[in-house]
């Protein structure tokens, strides 16, 4: 494990395995004080297939100020492991705000586009925007795992207590689930892909093909993969706080004009451009 980063002034630590990567999406909100830490880690070869990775949170803000945490979902599936409880979150089409106070942690298991639909019997666009208990997909013992993860053991030992869980659990494998996963990868890494007419000329699959995969293996139409992952491109650049060319700026992600991107912007994330760059800085 090899990927860190620290930020000294925030007391913020950001580890991840190097397979896995630096979080994205991340609305990063200037920090004062308190102790943050950030981990992102690798599942076990045999449960990759479903899982992208787990991810852990831990705070310390005792005698701070509360902080709002604030990130643009991808279009995937999560379980979370809280205190009292253990939930499953649907793809969230909105953006995903949560109150951080006190002295907590969270561990969280993210499924792979497409990979939690082989624990289901709908599609997954079913659970678009919605949350369920874990133990209506994973029974009870999900509830053993819950107390491990959020234990104070080492995290290897609770990235190896996540792998046993599934590794006991894993489904047959689905061609779907893999191609699912590769179209939602190929939007994602490939920003020359603003439209679904462009996925429908890379890939070779149909328009109407494309969208009945999506509503059953990821969960969103790809037009919504397309317009998220291309937002996700505009937060990286605001969070390097570089000067920007917009109008240039919102051709290059697919917008018809800057009013559209900035339109775009304001309503999923509740604020412009320019205030969220504004905050970035801490002014």
């Amino acid at each position: 494990m090899i990927g860190k980063t620290r930020q000294a002034t925030a007391k913020i630590e950001e580890i991840y395995d190097p397979e896995v990567g630096k979080a994205r999406g991340v609305l990063r909100r200037p920090v004062s004080d308190g102790i943050f830490r950030h981990s992102r880690r690798a599942p076990a070869p045999d449960v990759a297939f479903w899982i992208t990775h787990y991810w852990m949170i831990s705070w310390d803000l005792t005698g701070c100020e509360p902080h709002i945490g604030e990130s643009v979902p991808h279009p995937n599936v999560h379980m979370v492991f809280g205190e009292g409880d253990s939930i499953i979150y649907g793809v969230q089409t909105h953006k995903f705000t949560r109150k951080l106070e006190g002295q907590s942690q969270v561990f969280g298991v993210k499924f792979r586009p497409g990979g939690f639909r082989a624990f289901i019997d709908h599609p997954v666009s079913k659970l678009a925007d919605r949350e369920i208990s874990a133990i209506s997909v994973f029974g009870t013992d999900v509830e053993t795992l819950g107390v491990t993860v959020l234990s104070s053991i080492p995290e290897d030992e609770k990235v190896k207590a996540a792998d046993a869980f599934f590794q006991a659990r894993v489904p047959k494998r689905n061609k779907y689930v893999d191609l699912a996963d590769q179209l939602v990868g190929r939007i994602f890494s490939e920003p020359e892909i603003k439209t679904v007419d462009d996925l429908v000329s890379e890939t070779g699959i149909g328009k109407r093909s494309l969208q009945r995969i999506f509503n059953e293996y990821v969960g969103v139409s790809p037009k919504w993969v397309i317009r998220r992952y291309r937002l996700h491109e505009l937060i990286e650049k605001l969070n390097s706080r570089d000067q920007l060319d917009w109008a240039q700026l919102a051709l290059d992600l697919g917008y018809f004009d800057q009013a559209h991107l900035i339109n775009d912007f304001r309503q999923i994330i509740g604020y412009s451009p320019t205030q969220f760059q504004k905050m970035v800085s801490g002014k």
